[in-house]
């Protein structure tokens, strides 16, 4: 292995430039020297430690430069790697082997997710040269986070929250600005409180004009918040966000910055199809009384000559004969349908189901709720 061969000045030069990016073995074998000697020349040259020595460094430290905390390593893994797609590799040092990011390849995957990643907690040029977009991009995420408070909610915010919301006049614009939080922020404490009022909806939902969706998409690609978008457009943060979510199905901001490109809005939008979750029940239930209109049909035509099928309890008209019979003057399961009485106007009807009043009371009763909910709202509105 050339024990005690003196160091060139190639073999110093060749170890210097590729400390922190060859391994240590790796080091030995081109070098053709051992383990302890490379150790020990590295400390007379002065060299940084290993995972200091490269273009990079550890996920731990990059999470800890980007949140200001080292915690939630494993959400981060999660979040950032998995869902997003954070280049991370590994590095291995002697025995041991690390997760590393390399900067480069970080400030490309930040400008594509910078919506997610909130650059306010991040002090400047911690992390060396920074890209020309951050700097602008961190003053929007302190003004969002002045706007905006992320801290657990107070007795005192609950208390205020549940007044406003029973004085029924406040939208979620007005809360966001009176209580300092995001509309979604607002939406899912109500929830959590298990509060039955609600917000008052605005009334500016079907104002949307073409300087909206064309100053809109100009936001989402300058990487604004929805808050601010809002702000901007004179409507809350909960009406762009549903307005996003119509054109591209998603709400992330990242992925729709990507659809839009430097086309104007509506560039890029995804085709809808039946399985689009705002599509599928309507799609699903036309389908479903579809099928019920061919079973009642095919009912209709295989017993088309039989009577006792209106009399009977075991007759269904999606499910034809309940009890397996082929036609009803060969049927020995044949049961009476029992009279019923109303408790609402006391008229004898018939009914395979149990019920209380008949179905012209129904229809009564349903005329007198919507009778009442009209008033109401008139009221309401006055």
């Amino acid at each position: 292995m050339g024990m005690g061969r003196k160091w060139t000045k190639e073999d110093e030069t060749y170890l210097s430039d590729n400390w922190g990016h060859i391994p240590v073995p790796g080091l030995c074998k081109q070098l053709n020297r051992t383990k302890s000697a490379i150790l020990i020349r590295v400390q007379r040259l002065g060299l940084p430690p290993f995972l200091d020595s490269g273009e990079y460094i550890t996920l731990n430290q990059l999470i800890q430069a980007v949140t200001g905390s080292d915690t939630s390593y494993s959400y981060k893994m999660k979040s950032w790697v998995e869902n997003r797609g954070l280049p991370v590799h590994n590095k291995r040092n002697s025995q041991s082997t690390w997760r590393v990011v390399y900067i480069d390849e970080f400030w490309k995957w930040a400008e594509k997710n910078r919506s997610f990643i909130d650059f306010s907690k991040m002090e400047p040029m911690i992390l060396g040269k920074e890209p020309h977009w951050l700097a602008e991009q961190r003053r929007r995420d302190f003004i969002s986070n002045a706007n905006y408070r992320k801290s657990p909610w107070t007795p005192h915010e609950d208390g205020l929250l549940k007044d406003y919301l029973k004085q029924f006049k406040y939208g979620y614009a007005e809360l966001s600005k009176m209580l300092g939080r995001s509309a979604g922020a607002i939406q899912r404490r109500i929830c959590d409180l298990g509060l039955k009022e609600r917000p008052v909806k605005a009334d500016n939902h079907k104002s949307w004009e073409e300087w909206h969706f064309q100053t809109l998409a100009d936001m989402i690609r300058a990487g604004y918040s929805y808050g601010a978008i809002g702000e901007t457009l004179g409507k809350s943060e909960k009406a762009v966000r549903g307005r996003v979510y119509d054109f591209y199905r998603t709400e992330n901001a990242d992925k729709v910055r990507v659809m839009l490109g430097d086309g104007p809005w509506g560039t890029g939008r995804p085709e809808l199809t039946v399985f689009d979750s705002k599509r599928k029940s309507p799609v699903k239930n036309d389908l479903t009384r579809l099928l019920e209109l061919l079973l009642i049909r095919r009912n209709q035509l295989n017993f088309d000559g039989y009577w006792q099928k209106d009399m009977c309890m075991n007759w269904h008209d999606i499910r034809g004969c309940t009890a397996g019979q082929g036609n009803c003057d060969e049927c020995t399961e044949f049961l009476r349908i029992r009279p019923q009485y109303c408790k609402r106007c006391g008229a004898t009807f018939f009914s395979r189901q149990i019920s209380d009043i008949c179905d012209s009371c129904k229809k009564a009763r349903k005329k007198q709720h919507q009778r009442k909910w009209a008033v109401l709202r008139n009221l309401y509105r006055a």
